[in-house]
């Protein structure tokens, strides 16, 4: 093949640090797009971004040229930055170290935004922690 093909859509997930819930509903939006555009400056397209006021979800494809630790970390990096620059809340932010990333099926694509979008009405009946486990436990990793 005289080409290179690939299109990985990930599922990230992480949490505010301690889990605290500080991303409230006045500053959501402008954490979720500053996170969007960090993702797609560096070649990975947004298909949505949601959350709670204790985690986040992405759906977006990973650049080939990029690793995902990479591309996460600096995600987080650069939106714990955008956050304290501009005092977005009141205290330091932070997100906590680890993070949940799991390949999607280009069939499952929708599903899985769909899943994103609800996240509020989805959270009234699971914790981030069971959610947590249940994806670990649905990819077989040992949390």
């Amino acid at each position: 093949m005289p080409q290179s093909f690939n299109k990985i859509w990930i599922h990230a997930i992480w949490g505010t640090k301690y889990r605290e819930p500080i991303i409230e509903l006045g500053i959501e939006q402008k954490v979720h797009q500053f996170m969007s555009d960090q993702l797609r400056e560096h070649g990975c397209p947004v298909r949505i971004i949601n959350g709670m006021p204790d985690h986040v979800h992405c759906l977006f494809l990973q650049n080939p040229k990029k690793s995902i630790a990479e591309i996460i970390k600096q995600v987080k990096g650069s939106s714990s930055f955008y956050v304290n620059q501009n005092e977005l809340i009141t205290g330091k932010f932070a997100w906590q170290k680890g993070y949940g990333a799991y390949s999607v099926s280009e069939s499952g694509v929708e599903r899985v935004f769909q899943y994103i979008k609800n996240q509020k009405r989805h959270h009234q009946r699971k914790s981030f922690q069971e959610e947590f486990e249940r994806f670990c436990h649905l990819h077989g990793i040992s949390p």
